[in-house]
């Protein structure tokens, strides 16, 4: 069980052109499985000392190597108006910017795309759409979306006609080409890929449904948990299930505590601190290794405690697995080589796992498994939620449901469509 790993693929290859020699604004997107994150990441090794990432979450950030939209352009965690956009003290990196990759583009609202559009004007003193800098948006508007309620929903339909990133006059009036990847790499089924399409769409034909809920199982989460991977829409539910199955295990616990220097935020913590394991404990590695011997999202056991590390069974293998540094990174301008760099203002350290016999689905985002068990719930609360869980699963013959998907459990925004209406098809 895994994080997907592409397969070579020429529209991938055409993708990563326009990408690197175009100059052309880029709405990138695609169904999850296509490949997003590995295309962002080609590009950026590419990219050279022009191009900075951003992403609206201190996750999503510190998993892209960048900063926060928020810390970058020194904007305040609320609705935002003109009056907030501000004159910069690193404007150098500003005017020296020439390429910006926003992730996670789905979760930016309308107000914080048009502040990223007026602090660019501001701050490199050219009054064209983002101040000249080419902006590469990526993200499925699909699965996660930005966070309005109340008062705040009703102002950004009032003013923007919308909540979402494209509903910024800024967007439109940049001109963005919408280059969508289209093969899945994570699921090799097309009969399943059409599911998930359906799924994804809000529109599951009676034969899909019912093949689909052919995967009910009579099984709880805590007993599925045993062979499944558990996804849940809560963080409560996932606690549970994990605490339940570490203190079934015979032996004591051992607590590691993470260790922190520098500006690093609790709520940004990739993994538990202190992270309470024992052998037996089924755990989830959350970084690539250098070596090779696992990837972000390969599932393992716990074979023995070494002092600060743990040696993990992978497999028929089994590896040591030592603590490492998570850093925060801010961006600098480096004077003497005139150019963008990146400043450490913060680090984690800690075994880089964590629990899995269950998870939020929020955090499986990116992943692929091969045993998944669907906790249902009430019901997948907001939209793209049921999509995203179901799409980790590889196939379909390793998916169990909790219980019948119901009409109710596809929450799709139809604003979402809006996108086609302010972007053009990219010439790949």
């Amino acid at each position: 069980m895994s994080a997907p790993a592409t397969r070579p693929d020429s529209r991938t290859d055409a993708a990563l052109d326009l990408l690197v020699r175009g100059r052309a604004h880029i709405f990138l997107t695609g169904r999850a499985g296509t490949g997003k994150t590995t295309l962002v990441r080609r590009f950026m090794d590419q990219a050279g000392e022009d191009a900075a990432i951003v992403a609206p979450t201190g996750v999503a950030a510190m998993n892209a190597g960048g900063q926060t939209i928020h810390s970058f352009f020194r904007l305040p965690p609320r609705l935002i108006s003109p009056g907030d956009v501000k004159r910069l003290r690193h404007a150098k990196v500003i005017r020296a910017l020439k390429t910006l990759v926003i992730d996670e583009i789905s979760m930016v609202r309308a107000d914080l795309m048009s502040a990223i559009d007026l602090s660019l004007r501001l701050n490199r003193g050219i009054d064209e759409p983002f101040g000249g800098v080419r902006i590469i948006a990526v993200g499925d508007l699909a699965q996660l979306p930005p966070v309005v309620q109340g008062e705040v929903a009703q102002y950004l339909d009032e003013e923007f006609g919308g909540p979402f990133f494209f509903n910024s006059p800024a967007f439109a009036d940049a001109g963005f080409l919408r280059l969508e990847l289209d093969t899945v790499f994570r699921q090799d089924d097309p009969d399943f890929i059409d599911i998930l399409s359906g799924v994804r769409d809000a529109d599951l034909t009676q034969s899909q449904a019912a093949r689909l809920n052919e995967r009910v199982t009579q099984a709880t989460g805590f007993d599925a948990s045993a062979t499944h991977v558990v996804l849940t829409p809560t963080n409560e539910q996932a606690f549970r299930i994990n605490a339940q199955r570490l203190a079934a295990l015979p032996g004591r616990e051992t607590a590691f505590d993470g260790a922190v220097k520098g500006e690093f935020d609790p709520r940004l913590f990739p993994t538990e601190s202190p992270l309470l394991l024992k052998p037996g404990a089924r755990v989830m590695m959350i970084r690539n290794d250098p070596g090779g011997r696992f990837v972000n999202g390969t599932l393992g056991e716990v074979d023995s405690v070494e002092g600060g590390a743990v040696r993990v069974r992978i497999g028929t293998e089994i590896v040591r697995v030592d603590p490492v540094d998570w850093e925060r990174v801010k961006y600098v301008y480096d004077e003497k080589e005139k150019a963008i760099g990146q400043e450490v203002i913060g680090a984690f350290k800690q075994l880089p796992l964590r629990l899995a016999w269950a998870m939020t689905v929020h955090k499986s985002q990116g992943l692929t498994l091969d045993k998944l068990y669907v906790d249902m719930g009430r019901g997948m609360f907001a939209h793209g939620q049921a999509y995203v869980a179901l799409s980790r699963a590889r196939a379909l013959d390793g998916l169990w449901l909790s219980r019948a998907l119901r009409p109710s459990d596809l929450v799709r925004d139809p604003r979402v469509d809006g996108i086609r209406s302010v972007t053009h098809d990219a010439p790949i």
